[in-house]
């Protein structure tokens, strides 16, 4: 029997101020890389949820020592630069396609086998976009469906990877962080070339180990990396999650009355295209408190309710924002005039397929909406909504989403809300006080 939660309409508005996540990104890398130095990393702000812990559990088995000192705050110390070692087992990687993809680049690097296994989900995306240049590197990868899904199986290759230039048809900061990480030990230059610059916080990051990443337009260039030259730093802080501030982002802008602050976000300019389109939108957001933490750009922002009309926007923010697609349709909704969404094919790809994800599960709160093309949506804003039962596709982020939608209307209940925990454990219960407050 599934799952139920019942979310009600909020009447009055959020209020009050959210310590935001760390960002799943930023711990995920914080973790791998850390996991390749030789002394000891203190990480804090590390976001404690299913697939950041998937990354925990697979740099386990490959010999890191990771020590907890609370949920948040972890040490990580490696084996040194060449010192993973073959895992005992098959590493699971969860719900994770980040966990995945960023370890099959730098898997294909060591001299040992390693297999990869994961959740439902997981085994169906299509990991044939890092796989296939990872292979023009030597990289010998080997799974279901022409070596492009789980399970995967990594056999060392003899000799080497060598250095390419890659032209990535996808702007994917997954694909350039998995040849980043694998071209690390190449034997020449790698570069990756993208449509559009995606996220970067894998070259940021490499560069607070002492590996710098050569970048010019939309292409980034790493050399192999000498062991005494990757140096671990003392500590990383880990910055708030932009796409978790999304759903206040989006609440607070479109729940009468409401007013938050929301803390420590991070506002890296690859992952800023939300602030862009709620702000084109009319949305009433502040920037206060702009810092810089190793390397990422943080600030608080405070965002007011107001009336919102429909915007239009594509591929070339897309990698962005495609994230935050879900919760921008809810914006979009509650908007005056239609907002048209289009580059978006990636979705199709995600945990589920969230294009139709949302096409079918909005329509029941809002019926004829929103309508789903290929690579986007046309959403019609000022509908009448109502209540309605709705399936979360155990999708994080539709869930997320979908209560957002509900609190606005008339209520939802949410079908398997649980999956929430994969990036946002908080989140039922942050909606809960801040509807109090």
């Amino acid at each position: 029997m599934a799952e139920l939660m019942t979310i009600s309409k909020i009447s009055d508005g959020l209020r009050g101020e959210v310590a935001i996540p760390g960002d799943k990104s930023i711990s995920h890398r914080s973790v791998m890389l850390s996991g390749l130095g030789s002394t000891p990393v203190r990480i804090t702000n590390f976001l404690h949820a299913q697939d950041c812990l998937s990354t925990v559990a697979c740099l386990r088995a490959l010999g890191a020592k990771i020590e907890f000192q609370s949920e948040t705050e972890l040490t990580v110390t490696g084996n040194g630069f060449h010192g993973l070692r073959e895992p005992g087992t098959i590493i699971d990687a969860g719900n994770s396609g980040t966990t995945l993809r960023l370890m099959m680049g730098l898997l294909s690097a060591q001299p040992f086998f390693s297999a990869f296994t994961g959740d439902a989900s997981l085994h169906r995306r299509p990991m044939g976009r890092v796989a296939k240049p990872l292979s023009q590197m030597g990289a010998q990868i080997y799974g279901r469906e022409g070596n492009t899904k789980l399970p995967l199986a990594v056999v060392p290759v003899e000799g080497g990877l060598k250095g390419i230039s890659y032209q990535s048809p996808v702007a994917s900061a997954q694909v350039k962080s998995a040849l980043l990480l694998a071209g690390m030990y190449a034997d020449g230059p790698t570069t990756v070339t993208e449509p559009f610059v995606s996220r970067d916080h894998t070259e940021r990051m490499l560069a607070a180990f002492g590996v710098p990443v050569e970048r010019a337009g939309t292409a980034v260039t790493i050399n192999p990396v000498k062991a005494e030259d990757y140096k671990a730093p003392e500590a990383i802080e880990v910055p708030g999650d932009i796409s978790s501030a999304a759903y206040w982002l989006a609440a607070g802008a479109i729940l009468p009355g409401s007013k938050l602050l929301l803390r420590n976000v991070g506002i890296n300019e690859t992952r800023t295209g939300i602030l862009e389109v709620l702000q084109n939108m009319g949305a009433k957001l502040e920037l206060r408190n702009e810092r810089v933490s190793g390397g990422e750009a943080a600030a608080d922002i405070c965002v007011e309710a107001g009336p919102l009309h429909g915007t239009t926007f594509g591929a070339e923010i897309m990698p962005r924002l495609i994230d935050e697609i879900p919760i921008i349709a809810v914006a979009a909704l509650l908007a005056e005039g239609d907002t048209v969404i289009t580059g978006a094919g990636e979705l199709r790809v995600k945990e589920t397929d969230r294009l139709a994800a949302i096409e079918q599960e909005f329509n029941k709160l809002a019926p004829g909406a929103v309508e789903a093309s290929e690579d986007g949506l046309v959403i019609h804003g000022g509908r009448t909504l109502k209540k309605a039962r709705c399936f979360t596709y155990d999708d994080h982020r539709i869930a997320m989403s979908l209560a957002i939608l509900g609190a606005a209307g008339e209520g939802v209940e949410l079908e398997n809300p649980g999956c929430v925990n994969i990036s946002y454990p908080a989140f039922y219960g942050e909606l809960e006080r801040l509807r109090k407050a």
